[in-house]
């Protein structure tokens, strides 16, 4: 067997999943945008993020259909419209009701178009920030909601991945140790976790310690700069994320994501009052670009390690 043959074999772990985030071509997804699709994967997208929610209207077949023509991988998260009071960790019991069921909408939209997997800060709402100590029971009760949404989700074939964000949007999960301690909680193998490089960066010091934590149960990454604009160049360290990565023998999704600046206000909405994204399609290019070199770049270490 050959050093290529060996590199090739249970040395190297499968190739991950590219993608991008809709929100760095359309400010909402919609039946007008299906060329989209066309337009990441001949960028080399493998898998493309859709938003979804209560404002968010288009027809599921055509979408699907698409998608499927393009083998491109579709996934989802609760990016459009959200009602603060459906919320799986509130206090309220009822809010907590009404946040299941919501949830349980979108994993039904998410199964309609074939996406693999609903993604996000699920087991709370984004911009819900608790400035107290934590009251007694707030884990068990939200561990449970998730445990009924990921069994709800698992009879569609729908994964459940929770995105741990900054404590500026989020006091629930903010740490890969707090997002492995609900899910353990949670007691569901249709849970995982999806790190977001931005959110790490003002919650995290050691990246590569952060993705050991969470290791098999690792779904993906949310992949941009600390400002969220495209990977390199940034505080960032892509070196030691794609190590750990590789070490862990990661295969799933690289997911760029940003908002598109150039879309009237969308980006300011969203909370991104800098361009960092005028062009998506640029940022998709010059992103794969990158996260494909730095893969490469981490297999190098173990190319090297079979010649001798």
């Amino acid at each position: 067997m050959t050093a290529e043959d060996r590199l090739a074999t249970s040395d190297t772990p499968s190739k991950p999943r590219f993608g991008a985030h809709c929100y760095l071509f359309t400010a909402r997804w919609s039946d007008a945008g299906l060329d989209v699709l066309d337009q990441v994967r001949a960028l080399g997208a493998e898998s493309f993020e859709i938003a979804i929610g209560d404002d968010v209207e288009f027809n599921a077949a055509l979408t699907r259909r698409r998608a499927e023509e393009l083998g491109l991988q579709l996934t989802t998260g609760p990016g459009g419209l959200w009602p603060v009071d459906c919320d799986l960790s509130a206090d309220d019991a009822g809010q907590r009701r009404r946040g299941l069921a919501w949830h349980k909408r979108q994993v039904d939209a998410s199964a309609a178009i074939g996406a693999i997997a609903y993604t996000g800060a699920l087991y709370g709402h984004p911009g819900t920030v608790q400035r107290r100590i934590p009251p007694a029971g707030e884990y068990e009760r939200t561990a449970e909601g998730l445990h009924a949404l990921a069994q709800y989700a698992a009879a569609q074939g729908v994964q459940i991945v929770l995105e741990p964000m900054s404590h500026f949007r989020t006091h629930l999960v903010n740490t890969p140790e707090q997002g492995m301690r609900l899910i353990e909680m949670a007691g569901h193998p249709n849970l995982r976790i999806l790190l977001d490089t931005y959110h790490m960066v003002t919650e995290v010091r050691d990246f590569a310690a952060a993705i050991r934590t969470v290791r098999d149960r690792l779904w993906g990454l949310h992949a941009c700069e600390n400002d969220r604009g495209v990977p390199g160049g940034g505080l960032v360290p892509w070196a030691a994320v794609f190590g750990a990565l590789r070490e862990i023998g990661f295969s799933g999704y690289l997911v760029l994501e940003a908002y598109n600046s150039s879309l009237g206000d969308f980006a300011y909405r969203r909370g991104m009052f800098h361009n960092v994204c005028p062009d998506g399609a640029a940022f998709v290019r010059q992103g794969l670009g990158f996260l494909r070199e730095q893969w490469a770049n981490s297999l190098a270490p173990a190319a090297a390690a079979t010649k001798h």
